[in-house]
């Protein structure tokens, strides 16, 4: 990151300017390269040690493929398949179980950690000496008909530059600088607990996801033990992040059932609280909003990220196609493009997640009944099995 610094001198002028350097932002910028496109990625914070950052992330099939076309995918350190996803319903009948046969796929998706696709994404930027600068934040916004302008704090100095393009692409609070943009949020009153845990039996490639009155559980297959997402509530995750580990194992299987044995080791345990959180609309003046700028989701079903990837691929899409048809980049039209795209996938993937939470932790008696039927009758019908798995790896579009 040092290197990168050393090299960036700000210019005065880009084509696109993206704010917020995470993995969503690094792959807009790594879909432009060699496009004749000048970009400018402005990151507030470093590379986060890997200790310190237990995080895995779920990618879909269709996730796997955008990044392999970023030529970051045989970079990563490492990376988990997932052969077969195990949906129940704790305390009720009902399970549905997908395979990427029904899917049509080779596999439904990986489980890779977040701290190593951010070194990959990182690696393949330097790589290509993009400009990239770490620890730049951004302090204001300004746009008029022709450009966007960003003011930024750099290495001690107020800096700032202009683009055709602003892009946000990070969960900060610079879209509240733009006037016709809103947030609708929803606190689900949820925490995520996440470790890496061992279990008696090894991962054979099974994601489970198991529902409960407190929200999901999930394991997912991550080299050759678990990822945990163990959804609580918040004075829950108080509670278990403060056990020692023989304690929080014991807690833990108490909760998940004996399907894996017992678990017998955990990492780092870390949590963070879950909501719900979208903007509308996702454009303005010169301006796009992608990954979490653009929409929070909670994370069953591991939908968030996935969303975001594609959020940044159809963007870069839509930049290099403007280009291309000799057109202004960034432009009211282009946006609007943009927007229409996006926004049947954005609304479903918000809609899916917040729809499987709210109903999965209902407490009446006959929604209990009704969901486990549902996950029963899914089970029994491929076509419908089909449907669902090719939108949760692909989108909307399926």
């Amino acid at each position: 990151m040092e290197e990168i610094n050393k090299r960036f001198r700000p210019a005065g002028h880009y084509d696109i300017v993206i704010i917020g350097g995470g993995p969503v932002g690094m792959a807009l910028a790594l879909a432009l390269i060699d496009t004749g496109i000048s970009c400018l990625l402005l990151e507030a914070r470093g590379l986060t040690d890997k200790s310190e950052d237990p995080r895995p992330l779920a990618l879909s099939y269709g996730s796997h493929l955008i990044l392999q076309r970023l030529n970051v995918w045989n970079s990563l350190v490492s990376h988990t398949p997932i052969t077969t996803i195990h949906i129940s319903n704790r305390g009720s009948f009902g399970l549905t179980i997908l395979t990427p046969e029904q899917a049509g796929v080779p596999t439904l998706g990986f489980v890779v950690n977040y701290h190593d696709l951010n070194v990959a994404m990182h690696n393949k930027l330097t790589e290509h000496k993009n400009n990239y600068a770490s620890g730049a934040i951004v302090t204001r916004l300004d746009v008029n008909d022709k450009e966007g302008t960003v003011y930024f704090d750099y290495q001690g100095k107020e800096e700032k530059t202009t683009a055709k393009l602003l892009v946000l692409a990070d969960g900060g609070q610079l879209a509240k600088q733009i006037p016709d943009i809103t947030y609708q949020t929803y606190d689900y009153h949820q925490w995520a607990v996440v470790a890496n845990v061992k279990a008696d039996i090894k991962q054979s490639g099974i994601a489970y996801e198991r529902f409960t009155s407190n929200g999901p559980i999930a394991l997912l297959p991550h080299q050759e033990d678990f990822a945990l997402v163990w959804t609580v509530t918040p004075e829950t995750a108080k509670e278990i992040t403060a056990l020692n580990d023989e304690s929080f194992l014991a807690r833990l299987y108490q909760h998940f059932g004996d399907r894996l044995g017992k678990f017998i080791a955990t990492g780092k345990r870390s949590a963070f609280p879950l909501m719900l959180k979208y903007a509308t609309p996702t454009i303005s003046h010169r301006i796009a909003l992608i990954g979490n700028a653009a929409q929070t989701l909670h994370p069953v079903a591991g939908q968030g990220f996935n969303l975001g990837l594609r959020d940044a691929y159809e963007l870069a899409n839509e930049i290099i196609s403007t280009q291309r048809a000799c057109s202004e980049i960034g432009t009211s039209g282009m946006l609007s493009r943009f927007h229409r795209k996006r926004q049947i996938d954005s609304y479903a993937g918000r809609i899916f997640t917040d729809s499987l939470v709210k109903l999965f932790t209902n407490e009446s008696k006959i929604v209990k009944q009704a969901c486990g039927f549902g996950l029963s009758i899914l089970d029994c019908m491929p076509p419908l099995k089909r449907f669902v798995s090719r939108r949760m790896i692909f989108g909307a579009r399926g």
